[in-house]
């Protein structure tokens, strides 16, 4: 990926990405106010938008490096902020001190993953060295919406939030590659059958919301550990045929 060099401003993008950020505050206010359904559904929503402004920025070739640092300020307010606070005030606040310590380690390894991507824009390849930021938070969101979905209407306590929310900020600073989809080449023979994909796809997120995003969310999770755990074996597999044939 190409970084940036131009510092221009250009109106669209930015605008997008200020919806980003809408979003991500207007989830912080729903936390505070105790509506944990509405805070996970705007960082599902702030989501859309920073995918929306990249992809804008992109198509219309209006990137720069003003752009990029504003997507970065945005990005740690929506996906590292608000899900953290909504975490915290959502699960961990009976948890005292490790409570508030899971959900500061989490805005701070956001904001740690945020200027490692940076930083290594032009040279990390198609995919990403970390856990984007913006899935751990749709990670959070749609626990939130699951929970809700299972029937817990208020405030929950259950480690297993707690735990999430430490494994989540650990991926986000590992060096494990997730898999990128802003570079797809996509050819004309095979457009017909993306749509298809992407409509079947929409479908079955249509069916069951709070569930089918909380799969998919968490498969996209999963992925990233167990990419490497395959490359791990594959290296061993290798190291152990050379030894035989040698």
């Amino acid at each position: 990926m190409e970084a940036p060099t131009s510092s221009k401003f250009y109106p669209l993008p930015c605008l997008l990405t200020c919806c980003s950020l809408f979003s991500g505050f207007y989830s912080i206010v729903a936390a505070i106010n105790g509506n944990f359904y509405a805070a996970a559904i705007a960082i599902l929503v702030a989501a859309v938008f920073d995918g929306l402004d990249g992809r804008v920025a992109r198509m219309t070739r209006s990137t720069s490096t003003f752009g990029m640092e504003l997507d970065s300020l945005c990005d740690l307010v929506s996906f590292g902020v608000a899900p953290a606070l909504l975490a915290y005030l959502w699960a961990l606040t009976p948890y005292g001190r490790y409570g508030w310590l899971a959900a500061f380690l989490y805005v701070a390894t956001t904001a740690l993953r945020l200027a490692r991507f940076n930083s290594q824009a032009a040279t990390s390849g198609p995919d990403f060295v970390g856990l984007p930021c913006p899935a751990a938070a749709m990670m959070i969101a749609t626990t939130v919406m699951f929970s809700r979905f299972l029937g817990a209407t208020d405030t929950v306590k259950h480690l297993s939030i707690l735990l999430l929310v430490y494994i989540l900020s650990y991926l986000m600073v590992s060096s494990h590659r997730y898999l990128s989809f802003k570079h797809m080449e996509i050819t004309r023979a095979r457009a017909f059958q993306l749509v298809v994909f992407m409509l079947l796809l929409l479908i079955l997120l249509a069916t069951e919301p709070p569930i089918t995003l909380f799969i998919v969310c968490l498969g996209y999770i999963l992925s990233g550990p167990v990419l490497a755990l395959h490359a791990l074996l594959t290296k061993s597999r290798l190291a152990r045929d050379r030894r035989k044939i040698s």
